[in-house]
Formats: structure tokens, C-alpha cells, sequence
């Protein structure tokens, strides 16, 4: 064996698009993934990818040659899911390639916008990961008309869930007294569960619509709802030296 080709499994699981690296080390330790005829559960285990013969699900891996990156635009209705137990419509559905792909972090079904699909298990590990910290900018319309000290207050982080949100840019777009409601921009590093949604609620706003327009500065603003596009080679190079 060429001790040099050699890469641990869950690094050649993501690689392969199988999931993303975090999501590896599960399947591995929960006795998913066989190499050359055997379970294996050792996150230390190390591959050959020339040599070796890993099975999952039934079926060979390989890495695939060719990986692609699509910014889509989703509508809301959607779930980000690759399998949702409820049959509801996914974002798999508006993206038709050849490629198994994943997506990149999640939105919340009733949520639109930028949100990336690959099939690039790396790619997502340095997307998704915390201590990466790529930027995330929403627009947000909540009801009432929301007060200075309450945009310093998300500026400087809110308790939700047992945590404090770490430090957001917040603007003020747009505040509407007839109408009563306030439209906001809020960029963010972090993307825990409905995040910006429960921020807002933690400082007294129902949500009414919300929308990630840009991914690391790169936005879906030319990109029809449903619609969806490549990468180019310059924005993924772009959001690769972002998570550095």
C-alpha cells in the first residue's frame, strides 16, 4: 500500500459527497461505512483511495472528479433536507444535475434566499463550521417599529436557547408607522437553528418575513426565486480564503 495516498475516512467521505465531514465521523462510529469487506468504527481509521474498497449503504465510494458549487435562490416552501419524512417539497427538487449533491447549511422552510448545494464534503465542513465565521446577511421585516436601544441590543448579542448570540452588524432599512412593521438588515457569523428569528422575538418582534440575500458577499439578487446558478471559480476561491 502507498502510505501516501493514505487520508483518513471521514476526510474521503466528504470528498466523495457522502456528507459532510462532521456527518462522516457519525456514520463511521455508528458502524455505517465497510472497508474491504469489514465495519469499521475508529475515526482514526486512514484509506486508500486507489486501493481500498469502502462501501456504503451498499454501494462503492469513489471520489467523484468533477465537483460543482450552485447558488439557488429558495423559495419559501422548501425544506433543505436531502430526505424529509413528511414528503414535503425539497430544494433537490428545483436543482436538477447529474451530481449527488448536498446543502450547505440550512434555511428554515419558511425562509427564502441564498443558500449553496455541492457535492464537495470539504467545502461544507468549511462553510458550516463556527470557528470559519462566514458572514450571513438577511433581510428581516418584523412587526411594530423597532427602537435604537433595540438594535444595539442584537448589535451586541441576545440570550436564546441558554446562549448569548455573538456580536451582529444590524441596520435599520425601513420602518413603516401605517403599516407598523420594521425591515432590517442583520449580518451574522453564526447559524444556529432559526437564529435570526428567535434574536428578533428575544427583543420583542414577531418575524414576519425573512430572507438570506448574501452568502461571504455573494448575493442572489440577480437570481429569480426557484432559480439557481454555478459558482464561479472566483466566488468559491472567495469563500474557501473567507474560512481560512
Amino acid at each position: 500500500m502507498n502510505i501516501k495516498n493514505e487520508i483518513r475516512l471521514q476526510k474521503f467521505l466528504a470528498e466523495a459527497g457522502i456528507a459532510s465531514r462532521r456527518k462522516s465521523e457519525e456514520l463511521i462510529t455508528q458502524g455505517k461505512i465497510m472497508l474491504n469487506g469489514k465495519i469499521v468504527t475508529e475515526l482514526g481509521t486512514k484509506v486508500n483511495p486507489d486501493e481500498d474498497k469502502i462501501i456504503y449503504n451498499g454501494k462503492e465510494v469513489k471520489i467523484k472528479d468533477e465537483h460543482v458549487y450552485i447558488l439557488l435562490n429558495k423559495p419559501i416552501g422548501y425544506v433543505t433536507t436531502v430526505k424529509d419524512q413528511f414528503q414535503r417539497d425539497s430544494v433537490l427538487d428545483l436543482v436538477k444535475v447529474k451530481q449527488r449533491l448536498v446543502p450547505v447549511g440550512r434555511l428554515d422552510m419558511y425562509t427564502s434566499g441564498a443558500l449553496i448545494l455541492t457535492n464537495d464534503g470539504d467545502f461544507v465542513y468549511k462553510v458550516t463550521h463556527p470557528k470559519h465565521e462566514i458572514e450571513k446577511t438577511y433581510t428581516v421585516t418584523i412587526k411594530d417599529l423597532i427602537k435604537e436601544d433595540e438594535v444595539e441590543i442584537l448589535k451586541n448579542g441576545v440570550e436564546i436557547d441558554g446562549y448569548k448570540t455573538k456580536p451582529a452588524k444590524v441596520k435599520i432599512l425601513k420602518t413603516d408607522e401605517e403599516k407598523n412593521f420594521s425591515r432590517l438588515e442583520i449580518v451574522i457569523h453564526e447559524g444556529k437553528n432559526r437564529q435570526i428569528r428567535k434574536m428578533c422575538e428575544a427583543i420583542g418582534h414577531k418575524v414576519l418575513a425573512l430572507h438570506r440575500s448574501k452568502i461571504a458577499g455573494i448575493g442572489v439578487k440577480d437570481i429569480p426565486l426557484g432559480k439557481w446558478r454555478y459558482l464561479t471559480k472566483q466566488e468559491i476561491e472567495k469563500i474557501c480564503k473567507d474560512s481560512i
